[in-house]
């Protein structure tokens, strides 16, 4: 079910890095070789990027501040936190479905709403123009999905009982550990005034991006087997146990109980 969006996703992040590089908005990633020997025609907005600036630099959010992309990234953004909210339920739902209903997955879909705002304000509110309040919607997207994928991690083992759960679970860890440590070079090469780690700190914006939707995507291997109570459960806040189809593991459970037992959610 994740997989989709995840493609979709990282196209469209891929085609607006396109576009601000081909409207010579940003320089491209590869260009590491940024100095300030340009003119001042040659530095202005829209010409090609044959020498750099720090305003060149290809971090996610520059990417987004131009028409035509800057469309594209509010779109990203409004679209990207609404299958945030669709996860994060989901998930929710179908762990409450396997009895596991716990302050951890409480507080996951907490964090996981608060990542989707942020994603609504880092969207809308593009740097160039509202530097203050896109700085406060990625102050709490980044952290609340950082936060939101660690609980995940947490989850994953404590209903793993199958070999191939315990592996996704071990995947899940690697994806954080990858996510932690790019996120925090991200914001110790932000804040200094160097082409060089102004440049590492776009590479290590990306990273972080990337692993994350990368993350979201390995619910595909519990979201298989989804059902239309699961949404239910969500909503209710329901206790009741998911009931196991034949040879199948915890997370693959799905309710296909009798009326009794449907009429109980």
């Amino acid at each position: 079910m994740s997989s989709p969006p995840l493609t979709v996703f990282f196209c469209s992040d891929s085609h607006r890095y396109a576009m601000a590089v081909m409207n010579h908005h940003v320089c491209p990633v590869e260009n590491w070789s940024y100095n300030e020997s340009c003119s001042a025609d040659s530095a202005k907005h829209g010409y090609p990027k044959s020498c750099c600036t720090l305003e060149d630099v290809p971090l996610i959010s520059k990417c987004g501040t131009y028409p035509p992309e800057s469309c594209l990234f509010s779109l990203i953004g409004n679209v990207g936190a609404f299958m945030v909210l669709v996860i994060c339920f989901l998930r929710y739902g179908q762990l409450i479905e396997q009895s596991h209903s716990s302050w951890v997955n409480t507080t996951a879909l907490i964090t996981g709403c608060t990542n989707a705002a942020g994603l609504v304000v880092v969207g809308n509110f593009q740097v160039d123009y509202a530097k203050s309040l896109h700085y406060i919607g990625a102050g709490v997207a980044f952290p609340a999905g950082l936060l939101f994928v660690c609980l995940q991690c947490v989850l994953s083992y404590h209903v793993a009982i199958s070999v191939l759960d315990f592996w996704m679970a071990h995947l899940r860890v690697f994806l954080t550990t990858v996510a932690l440590i790019s996120l925090v070079l991200s914001g110790i090469f932000f804040i200094h005034e160097s082409f060089l780690l102004q440049h590492l700190a776009a590479i290590c914006e990306w990273v972080f991006v990337i692993d994350i939707l990368i993350f979201y995507g390995t619910f595909t291997y519990e979201f298989g087997a989804v059902s239309n109570d699961t949404m239910v459960a969500a909503l209710q806040h329901s206790n009741s146990r998911g009931c196991k189809s034949p040879g199948s593991s915890s997370t693959s459970t799905h309710l296909n109980c009798n009326p009794e037992s449907i009429a109980m959610i």
